[in-house]
């Protein structure tokens, strides 16, 4: 019988070159939800499921590295019988303030799912969620230009909180350099700031770092699959002026097609 390999699931993410700020995850079972969520024959309802699958994972990565913990002491059921029973340990601290931000459209169901998520475990009033509708606007050519923000609602001052960004594909970072710069401009200054995406590019991964070096990148998958090969065999940012995850109307390659337009069944 022949053998078959596994190879290991990386322990802390696939080895770059972005700076330590960036974390490009990269396990087997989220690489194979996404596979799935971007193959051309999968369609609604199961591209929802697999959103929601991918950011129950993604969130959980990022909540280990970015919400603040602190020691409890919390009792089980066994207190009736045992006065003792309670467990004891470093858990994420119920008290801090979050915020999550749905950038409409495709961040929608992910902003959802870790809205939800967080009360599992924070105080109801120290959760929060905003919205924000707006489109990427392009030239004559294709190319991304700039962001059209139509509408935004923020409930109240994000200083000193934790400021979550769940926006499944990250291709040349206007949309998120916008968004934070919107925060930045009207609700203060918070105290983290976590981008979650599924996929990112090389492009946006540069224009993050310079713009906001204090933001930590969560990815599952780095895409530069428009880089000549001798550049894909280099350790991914040790070349990366060389880089490209773009083609020349800035979609993502190999990407999973136009997203946004695919959760909601968009007819153009």
């Amino acid at each position: 019988m022949p053998e078959f390999h596994v190879p290991p699931a990386p322990a802390s993410g696939l080895d770059h070159a972005y700076g330590p700020r960036v974390h490009l995850l990269s396990h087997p079972w989220a690489m194979a939800l996404l596979a799935r969520l971007g193959h051309p024959e999968t369609t609604q309802p199961q591209v929802n499921h697999l959103l929601v699958a991918l950011y129950d994972w993604l969130f959980a990565q990022a909540a280990d590295r970015v919400l603040r913990r602190c020691p409890m002491a919390v009792p089980t059921r066994m207190k009736a019988r045992h006065p003792g029973a309670e467990v004891r340990g470093e858990f994420i601290d119920p008290t801090q303030r979050v915020v999550v931000v749905d950038i409409a459209r495709a961040g929608m169901v992910p902003a959802q799912r870790v809205f939800d998520a967080l009360h599992l475990v924070l105080r109801p009033d120290c959760v929060r969620q905003d919205h924000i509708i707006a489109s990427r606007q392009a030239d004559e050519h294709g190319h991304v230009t700039g962001l059209r923000m139509d509408a935004s609602k923020l409930g109240g001052s994000v200083d000193g909180a934790t400021l979550l960004v769940p926006d499944p594909m990250a291709a040349t970072g206007t949309s998120t350099t916008a968004v934070l710069r919107h925060y930045l401009a009207h609700a203060g200054v918070p105290a983290r700031i976590a981008l979650m995406h599924l996929i990112v590019t090389p492009e946006y991964l540069r224009a993050m770092t310079g713009a906001f070096p204090q933001a930590e990148i969560f990815a599952v998958r780095l895409d530069r699959g428009l880089s000549d090969e001798a550049v894909l065999a280099a350790r991914p940012g040790e070349r990366w002026d060389e880089e490209r995850g773009l083609d020349d109307t800035d979609y993502i390659v190999p990407g999973a097609g136009g997203l946004g337009e695919v959760i909601n069944n968009a007819w153009v």
